[in-house]
């Protein structure tokens, strides 16, 4: 039998090739000339001599050793062959340590990477990593539990975005679908937390929607004693009713002051990447108001790239806040006009007060057809109707501004 004393004071003779020290149970102590020592329980399995090493002393001390060969001992006489249970052991590791949540979730994204576009996928992967990498991204995708995301999401909703707790819920859902498809796991546990978070309670952006506050507006704009260009995106925010991205970043490029067209490149608009590549450009009719404010605005940046430049430097455009911080200096704040809701005061009124049929007004807004198939093959432009709808438009702002119904006198 061996003891603490033994097991340290054990050495290789000179010229050994190594040393064994034995104790009960078939337990011995090797030693090597370099003077390593490591444990080993020698048993026999099927009819065959086996022997399964234990670790190094004296990292593993004797009485743990003993532990570790009484529990290898069992599994033998279960008719369980020790050294290949660990074999299965470390391979289920390896599997296992492959499949987890953050692996997995990285792979789906590699894959997604080709057809999202860039700030899509910046921005699935920077909640995960801020969110659910530190809590469940070690795990394998088969030990994660419906309780155990929600868990997780419920730490995002106590920071009160609750918004992101459900795009969080959705791209983990992602994850375990593709999980499932590639083997890693059978259940979905985000589906399963459908309606398990709280709702989130949509605030529309502020925007002017009757034609008595919409002509005061429009009064406010002309009244601006702000920078010119700033002036003028202002106005052609409310004429073109345009995402407010494609006002700021237009180009003098983009404008065919003879066919009094605005074309923006596909490239631009909000789009899938695949609809980027393949779509068509969004065309926007120009009423003569719209060209006049252009033709104001050239002596100013028409020798640069942007319709409406940085104040700073002209290789940039506009910054995005520069119309919502323009309106705050007119009086509106976020609750009653932003840069975004000229779009919503096109949409209500022109339905509303103006009658225009609202598929004409949605091809104009760029909003994409709804249903399976959506643009797939209803392509209709309505190009005609939307010049028409433009001029009315432009010459309904000049009338509410006014204030007033403008009827010429003859001479």
């Amino acid at each position: 039998m061996l003891t603490e004393i033994t097991c340290k004071a054990a050495s290789c003779p000179t010229g050994k090739a190594r040393a064994r020290f034995t104790d009960a149970g078939g337990l011995y102590l090797e030693v090597s000339p370099n003077e390593s020592k490591r444990w080993f329980w020698k048993y026999r399995f099927d009819g065959k001599e086996k022997r399964l090493s234990l670790g190094n002393y004296p990292a593993v001390k004797l009485k743990d050793v003993r532990i570790a060969r009484d529990d290898a001992r069992k599994l033998l006489t279960q008719g369980t062959d020790p050294a290949q249970k660990r074999q299965l052991d470390k391979a289920t590791s390896r599997v296992s340590s492959a499949n987890t949540y953050e692996k997995v979730a990285r792979e789906f994204l590699t894959v997604k990477k080709k057809e999202w576009s860039e700030v899509h996928s910046a921005k699935w992967i920077r909640l995960q990593e801020s969110n659910l990498f530190p809590r469940l991204g070690s795990l394998p995708l088969t030990e994660i539990t419906a309780p155990l995301l929600l868990d997780a999401l419920r730490r995002v909703e106590a920071r009160g975005i609750i918004q992101t707790a459900h795009y969080l819920r959705q791209y983990a859902g992602q994850v375990f679908r593709y999980g499932i498809a590639t083997g890693r796991c059978v259940n979905d546990p985000a589906h399963a937390l459908r309606g398990a978070l709280q709702a989130v309670i949509v605030k529309h952006m502020g925007a002017v929607l009757e034609p008595k506050q919409a002509g005061e507006l429009l009064r406010a704009i002309e009244a601006y004693h702000g920078h010119p260009t700033t002036r003028e995106a202002l106005i052609l925010s409310a004429l073109l009713f345009q995402r407010p991205g494609n006002i700021r970043q237009m180009e003098w490029t983009w404008i065919d002051f003879d066919s009094a067209m605005l074309t923006i490149p596909s490239k631009d608009m909000k789009r899938t990447k695949q609809s980027k590549i393949s779509g068509r450009p969004h065309l926007v009719p120009l009423a003569p108001q719209a060209i006049a404010c252009l033709k104001r605005i050239h002596p100013l940046s028409g020798h640069g790239r942007y319709v409406f430049p940085s104040l700073l430097t002209g290789e940039r455009p506009m910054s995005d806040n520069t119309v919502n911080t323009a309106l705050r200096r007119m009086g509106y704040d976020n609750t009653e006009m932003t840069a975004h809701g000229f779009r919503a005061m096109a949409r209500t009124i022109l339905g509303e007060h103006l009658d225009t049929d609202g598929d004409v007004i949605e091809a104009q807004l760029a909003h994409g057809k709804s249903g399976p198939l959506g643009n797939a093959y209803d392509r209709t432009t309505y190009m005609a109707q939307r010049r028409k709808m433009m001029i009315e438009w432009a010459d309904y702002l000049d009338t509410l501004r006014i204030g007033a119904k403008v009827i010429p006198l003859r001479a």
